[in-house]
């Protein structure tokens, strides 16, 4: 089997998976060789495809068909864009029939501006907001640190106090052995 007759019957397979068959023009279409087009051979001049149709025009890439002249020129390598003295930008075709290049330029824009706005926003967002969030972390740890400190602080306070109240019990019952006790020069005896 040809490349087109092959990518015809892949064609009919994943819309058969999709549709559930094939139609009866798609697998006719398959069966019959694809008509294929010479290339153009090397070194004829672009001039050579005027007044024939873009599909033969644009297979040499160096060529810019015009649709409204239906003209086939070489391709101004001087200047990206093509100037419109040449070929208005909604009729310049180049790589692709389909698509003219003034469609071309607008889409390649947009996704470059998407890209840019992307990129400049991933950027802010990793810069910025990634940077402040490390601030408030830190912040928030050392204040987590200082809150546990006090709270340690306040516990050593208040086992202080408790043990001097138990000390001051101890004293009134006797059970303190303490040397400034009035009683405990008789225990001793």
């Amino acid at each position: 089997m040809e490349a087109a007759q092959w990518r015809l019957w892949a064609l009919c397979l994943s819309a058969s998976l999709f549709l559930g068959s094939c139609s009866a023009a798609e697998e006719e279409a398959a069966t019959q060789p694809a008509p294929t087009a010479a290339p153009p051979p090397v070194g004829q001049a672009c001039a050579a495809f005027s007044g024939k149709t873009c599909d033969q025009c644009i297979q040499n890439t160096s060529c810019l068909w015009c649709n409204k002249q239906s003209i086939c020129m070489d391709y101004p390598v001087r200047s990206i864009i093509p100037s419109s003295t040449l070929c208005p930008l909604s009729e310049a075709r180049w790589g692709v029939c389909w698509v003219n290049f003034q469609a071309l330029i607008i889409s390649m824009a947009v996704v470059a501006g998407l890209l840019l706005l992307t990129i400049a926003s991933c950027c802010c967002y990793c810069c910025c907001c990634r940077g402040r969030r490390r601030g408030r972390l830190a912040e928030e740890e050392e204040r987590f640190i200082r809150d546990q400190e006090e709270k340690r602080l306040q516990s050593l306070q208040r086992k202080h106090e408790r043990k001097a109240k138990h000390d001051e019990i101890r004293k009134k019952y006797g059970l303190l052995q303490d040397s400034d006790h009035p009683y405990s020069r008789y225990e001793n005896e």
